[in-house]
């Protein structure tokens, strides 16, 4: 058996890999250290049985020159950039690992929130310029938490806000109204979401219906230095609305850690002091990694075996 392995996170060794067999050639490791493209993974793919992928472009045209590819385990959740209708049409298994990172998420999400509002990132460079700044940030105590997309991540969110005694009010089409009303969390309408809420944090996949969802029209209607957090997908944000909403002030903040284009070579939250960027990081911690590693693993194992698999999503 002959597997792909592509997120950087993996290195030789890695006792989650241990299921794939002996080492020695079956496993083909990321020489790039970074997401691929086509080019690249279509040389890497030759002969592979096995995919476990990381944040990789998998065109149909990838999926083309792969013969012989049976499945594509996602290190992760979003299968947004792979080409379902294609691995559908050549009998492609698509899996994933779903909620295994979602406390590291919520920690990251809770995290840029707090440094937003508190303008840390701002204030620590001003410090080591050798200033003494005055600041006036804002607190989260009585404030209305406004989540869009209330799955693992946006659950663990909650939890977390609760705990800074902010109300929590959330949108999601397939909402567990159970869940919302046992852990006090308002279910709500996503107009509803966008004019309420003083922060906002965006836990949605990126598919046709949800791309640009926070458009410039959106966030005109949003409360008056409001905050977004996108610890998602860069493709639900209208970027350069955003920018001008935050140098205009109608925006009070962003917290990004996803872009349209990753890396982005310019981007129009550079030089905002009000946004505050992390490079999609917000599943990495040690503890998170190693869930989906194993996960990731046993998907791809079970499915190459016949064995039953809970998170085929394709």
């Amino acid at each position: 058996m002959k597997v792909l392995v592509t997120p950087t996170s993996f290195r030789p060794g890695d006792p989650a890999l241990a299921e794939l067999g002996p080492p020695g050639g079956t496993v083909v490791f990321n020489p790039y250290g970074r997401p691929l493209g086509e080019d690249e993974l279509i040389p890497l793919l030759e002969g592979c049985e096995g995919y476990i992928a990381g944040l990789d472009f998998i065109t149909g045209r990838v999926l083309d020159a792969a013969a012989g590819l049976k499945v594509i385990s996602r290190y992760g959740a979003g299968v947004d950039r792979i080409d379902l209708a294609a691995t559908r049409a050549k009998n492609i298994t698509v899996c994933n690992t779903p909620g295994v990172n979602a406390q590291a998420v919520a920690d990251l999400a809770m995290g840029l929130l707090l440094s937003v509002v508190r303008k840390i990132p701002l204030l620590d460079k001003k410090i080591r310029e050798g200033q003494w700044p005055r600041s006036t940030g804002t607190e989260l105590y009585g404030k209305t938490m406004g989540i869009l997309g209330l799955g693992a991540v946006g659950r663990a969110l909650a939890e977390r806000a609760k705990g800074f005694s902010m109300a929590v009010i959330a949108h999601d089409p397939c909402i567990d109204l159970r869940y919302a009303e046992e852990h006090g969390i308002a279910a709500a309408g996503f107009n509803e979401v966008i004019e309420k809420a003083d922060f906002i944090s965006l836990h949605l996949p990126l598919t046709a219906g949800t791309r640009r969802v926070i458009s410039r029209e959106v966030m005109e209607h949003m409360k008056k230095g409001a905050v977004i957090i996108n610890t998602a997908r860069g493709g639900l944000v209208d970027e350069e609305a955003a920018a001008e909403l935050l140098k205009s002030g109608h925006l009070g903040g962003a917290g990004i850690d996803v872009y349209e284009e990753e890396p982005p070579k310019t981007s129009p939250f550079f030089g905002l002091d009000n946004a505050v960027l992390t490079p999609h990081t917000a599943s990495h911690t040690a503890e998170a990694a190693a869930a989906m590693a194993a996960l990731s693993v046993r998907n791809l194992v079970d499915v190459l075996s016949g064995k039953p698999c809970p998170n085929i999503v394709a």
